[in-house]
């Protein structure tokens, strides 16, 4: 059994405070750091993570996929929304008896989400997760930096007081 995160990636962008105010420079430049985001979550969590961007509006767009840094990355066609596209894509992926999780504030789109077999995921839950494994690898590092020891910690102190003796005669 496999496990899935599926992010209706605008509506993600538009409720995480800190992709809302990078959105504001640039929506190309919050799409990067959600994808970002995501790929170091997948890595610490090992899952899937597919993120799906609503094209609906874009004339003559076709569906396209890709992915970046192990994240699948959705762009609808024309006229199809992402809340569409993840409605198939739950029925898909559940029908294997995957786990699938959707990261949505879309309240329709969660109880799509439920009826479909998914669990849904609140933006605020994912930014809460996010963080704690942050810290998580943060405070990881940090004891990795403090448990390196340098040789003479490990050598017995008459054998290191002897070496520093004839290193003084050299």
């Amino acid at each position: 059994m496999k496990e899935y995160l599926i992010l209706d990636g605008y509506n993600v962008i538009n409720s995480w405070p800190e992709l809302e105010r990078l959105m504001s420079q640039s929506l190309e430049v919050a799409r990067t750091d959600l994808i970002g985001k995501m790929a170091e979550y997948r890595a610490y969590k090992g899952i899937n993570v597919i993120i799906v961007f609503d094209a609906y509006l874009v004339k003559g767009s076709n569906r396209s996929n890709e992915k970046l840094q192990g994240v699948e990355i959705v762009f609808t066609k024309e006229k199809e929304t992402a809340d569409a596209y993840i409605e198939r894509l739950i029925t898909q992926l559940s029908s294997n008896r995957n786990r699938v999780s959707v990261v949505t504030n879309d309240w329709v789109e969660q109880q799509m989400v439920l009826g479909g077999g998914a669990t849904r995921v609140s933006v605020r839950e994912m930014v809460l997760e996010f963080d704690q494994i942050k810290n998580k690898i943060h405070k990881k590092i940090e004891s990795t930096k403090k448990q390196k020891e340098t040789l003479s910690d490990r050598i017995d102190p008459a054998i290191l007081e002897k070496l520093e003796k004839i290193r003084r005669k050299l």
